[in-house]
């Protein structure tokens, strides 16, 4: 939703380098601290250079193709479309960590991610898709929506492996390099093209590349690649099921977005997809309780 603002005084590779470009002027110092060559044994960080191709891999998947997509989707959809859209992580999140990880997964898991993705079905609304009373601009954003989505989840399949073996701060601090050299380009492009968009930015504007800059990268990547390093994929995707709630109240009250009784319906379905897709299992592990594995 603060993408949504911010996009009106930002062009959108713009938003997206300076975002990354002061997520990592700010990681910096933390990043040489852990590998200065001067620390004694045991507490310097040392790169293998066999894992720089894997991990410029993640920071393309993860930043650069995950926002790019994510911002020009954002343009043209609305902000609840988008929320809901992204529960596609979650929900590929689970059949990619049991392809590719061999992560177990139960029967109530995968009924969990079918309410869900009904759900949000229901929400975006396929009836309207089936009869061809749809927007073409919108149905391009949610598209863009859905690869953002594939993007995040085959980054993090990546990622795993190398989030075992160096930090989590190190992992964040070389994909937002990554990001940063990667939307340089495309920002120098938009600033040739428009100089003038500068003219027109407002403290607004300002606030809301601090808010995406501090929370919605450096701790929220952060955040995501720790958890991912703690515990299995799927599970860490899972709880985005959490932020069509959030962001569905905030378009209706900022944004002046218009919630139907299809999306409340879809929301109790998607509320019971989270709950079968992340306490059921944990439930079922508890109390030792035998399980299907699929």
């Amino acid at each position: 939703m603060v993408a949504k603002i911010t996009l009106q005084e930002f062009p959108p590779m713009t938003l997206a380098f300076f975002r990354f470009a002061l997520a990592s002027l700010f990681l910096a110092p933390f990043f040489l601290a852990q590998t200065k060559k001067s620390l004694p044994a045991g507490r310097q960080v040392k790169l293998d250079k066999k894992d720089l191709p894997r991990l410029i891999a993640v920071g393309i998947l993860i930043v650069t193709l995950n926002i790019a997509f994510f911002l020009e989707g954002m343009r043209r959809t609305t902000a609840i479309n988008a929320s809901v859209l992204s529960l596609t992580t979650p929900i590929l999140s689970v059949w990619f960590g049991w392809w590719f990880l061999k992560e177990k997964i139960f029967f109530v898991n995968i009924l969990g991610v079918i309410l869900g993705l009904l759900g949000a079905l229901i929400i975006i609304g396929l009836p309207q898709l089936l009869t061809g009373n749809y927007s073409p601009q919108e149905t391009l954003g949610n598209v863009l929506i859905v690869l953002a989505s594939i993007s995040w989840v085959v980054g993090g399949i990546i990622a795993k492996p190398i989030l075992n073996k160096y930090p989590t701060m190190i992992v964040t601090a070389i994909v937002f390099m990554v990001g940063t050299l990667t939307f340089f380009i495309p920002a120098s492009s938009e600033y040739i093209q428009n100089p003038a968009w500068v003219n027109h930015l407002t403290i607004l504007g300002i606030l809301g590349l601090a808010y995406m800059t501090l929370l919605s990268s450096i701790s929220a990547y952060f955040l995501y690649e720790w958890g991912l390093s703690k515990t299995s994929f799927y599970k860490s995707n899972l709880f985005q099921y959490i932020e069509p709630f959030i962001a569905g109240t905030l378009a209706v009250s900022i944004l002046g977005e218009k919630i139907s009784s299809t999306f409340l319906v879809g929301s109790l379905l998607i509320a019971a997809s989270a709950i079968l897709g992340t306490l059921a299992k944990l439930k079922t592990r508890h109390h030792h309780h035998k399980a299907h594995r699929v």
